[in-house]
């Protein structure tokens, strides 16, 4: 048992350096014809608390001339969403550096608001006419249920009527489909294609098929009618839905053959969007930051040609795995000198925990919206590092022969007085903690990930370290003497077990992030359950 305990960490650094071995390794993918774009959306909120949400936002124009400049070189025209909070300036920095802009007006419930959009667009239309490729009288307002279509085709022929220009309105294909009477009152129709947030979503090898075959369906809705497509882009980060799967080869793909159908085709298009927005996480759960074909700080995320890697900086996630190799043997030999058996599976546990952790902290990072959540992550993730390190620890010395790993303490007994002459709970009571503090995380996960998916994360890297942890430490004790775990553990254990599977299901099987966290969940609470399945079948184990 010892020896396969130690085959076990092993397989764990072995997996936790090839994971980030596999994002460090290039992948070839279709080249561009041309890193260049037609028209590209551009919101300027991509520094730090800058959100269109904020009470009084302003983007100087010293920063938009900065962002438009940054991309002059990649587009030829850029599409706006607003003309409030700074935009204004977007027309006249626009012709400075040699751009067209598709003028976004903004037209959400409130009527008062749409009219001081409206009037600040036209006069601002009418001033640079040309600069101006058209406008687009309201975006996505549709699939807000903000104002019926008949509100939209007023607006747009008020629009027409005020600046001559070409004027149009932008949603999702769908809700053009079902509102054919306002393509009208519209000079061209232009629809979103965004596969990735579709009802059915779409994995990257399906996703430009698919939309070009929308975009057909749609031109054959609208005939005689010039469809432009609004909207089309891969995020490069964030959760993956379905079978669909962010990330930077993703992105890449998807630009990359949407650029070379583009040109086949000939197509009139805006991609999404210029830069990475950080506040639309709020809104879309991470993936909703990254969209960008630049990140915040304006580098470019990927190259138009040639192979790329998910992760060119792939090196510190072994690095993270010797830090903690390192770490965990100078505490086990400031306690106590370990065997050998026991010093070369600290050494791995150390791996695989310091790597796993790295990518705990890219999650941390990418995840967590605002003070609660980079609260809870935070805590977790020590709650992670503590069962990696004790964990280890106590499996090092029943490695070594020096007797079982304490069973964990329910957190019902952690909470009640020790009495006199009791022995004392320390390594127990902290597995105990731990294994509570998980098994209680992994529930609000589960329940959130049934109820409230489509903006929420899998965070398998924080659950990895403690699921593994404990069901060793379980494995390493003698099964007939498992103590059965208190009421608080065994509720939270049957609701993760019964959720994952749901979780799975819902997400479908091609989801293959929800079958890890199917798994993980499963690895944290059965050591918890069985002994109450054994229990109650008649071969109850002895406490201990």
């Amino acid at each position: 048992m010892r020896r396969a305990l130690v085959f076990a960490a092993l397989a764990a650094a072995v997996a936790a350096f090839g994971w980030w071995a596999l994002r460090g390794m290039p992948v070839s993918v279709v080249d561009a014809p041309s890193p260049h774009f037609a028209c590209v959306s551009y919101a300027p909120y991509r520094k730090p608390g800058q959100t269109p949400f904020a009470m009084g936002a302003f983007i100087p124009p010293e920063q938009i001339d900065e962002d438009l400049a940054m991309l002059a070189d990649r587009v030829d025209c850029v599409r706006t969403y607003s003309v409030d909070q700074g935009l204004d300036a977007v027309p006249k920095l626009a012709k400075k550096h040699g751009l067209k802009v598709l003028l976004g007006v903004w037209i959400g419930r409130s009527a008062i608001e749409n009219e001081r959009e409206m009037a600040k667009a036209i006069a601002l239309a009418n001033a640079h006419r040309d600069v101006i490729a058209g406008v687009v009288a309201g975006n996505e307002v549709l699939l807000r249920r903000e104002q019926p279509p008949e509100e939209l085709a007023r607006l747009a022929k008020r629009f027409k009527d005020a600046t001559g220009l070409p004027v149009t309105y932008a949603d999702v294909w769908e809700f053009w489909l079902r509102n054919r009477p306002l393509a009208d009152s519209v000079d061209f129709v232009t629809v979103h294609l965004l596969p990735y947030w579709e009802d059915d979503p779409q994995p990257v090898e399906r996703a430009i098929p698919h939309a070009l075959a929308v975009l057909d369906e749609v031109a054959k809705a609208f005939p005689g009618k010039r469809i432009v497509i609004g909207e089309i882009g891969w995020p490069s980060a964030g959760r993956t839905r379905e079978g669909a799967a962010p990330g930077r080869v993703n992105q890449a793909r998807f630009m990359r053959e949407f650029a070379a159908a583009a040109a086949e085709r000939k197509l009139e298009y805006n991609v999404i969007e210029a830069f990475d927005q950080p506040w639309k996480r709020r809104l879309e759960g991470a993936t909703g930051g990254y969209w960008g074909l630049l990140d915040v700080d304006g580098n470019e995320k990927f190259p138009f040609r040639g192979p790329l890697a998910e992760d060119p900086g792939w090196k510190r996630g072994p690095v993270g795995g010797l830090a903690g190799a390192t770490l965990f043997l100078l505490i086990a030999f400031a306690r106590r000198r370990p065997g050998a058996l026991g010093a070369l599976l600290l050494a791995l546990a150390g791996f695989a925990c310091g790597a796993t952790l790295a990518a705990q902290w890219d999650y941390v990072i990418e995840a967590s919206r605002d003070g609660l959540e980079w609260f809870a992550n935070g805590a977790m993730t020590v709650v992670a590092a503590l069962s990696g390190l004790l964990g280890a620890l106590a499996l090092a010395a029943w490695a070594d022969g020096r007797g079982e790993p304490p069973a964990p303490v329910s957190i019902a007994d952690l909470r009640r007085p020790r009495h006199a002459g009791e022995p004392p709970r320390t390594l127990g009571g902290w597995f105990g903690a731990l294994r509570f503090a998980a098994l209680f995380g992994a529930a609000l996960v589960n329940v959130l990930l049934v109820f409230d998916a489509r903006y929420r994360d899998f965070p398998l890297p924080v659950y990895a370290i403690p699921s593994v942890a404990l069901a060793l430490l379980a494995f390493a004790r003698d099964p007939r003497r498992l103590p059965r775990a208190g009421l608080e553990e065994r509720v939270l254990g049957w609701l993760v077990a019964a959720t994952a599977p749901v979780i799975a299901v819902k997400e479908t099987f091609a989801n293959h992030d929800a079958l890890w966290w199917w798994a993980v969940s499963w690895t944290l609470a059965l050591p918890v359950l069985l002994p109450e399945l054994g229990r109650r079948t008649g071969r109850e184990p002895r406490e201990a």
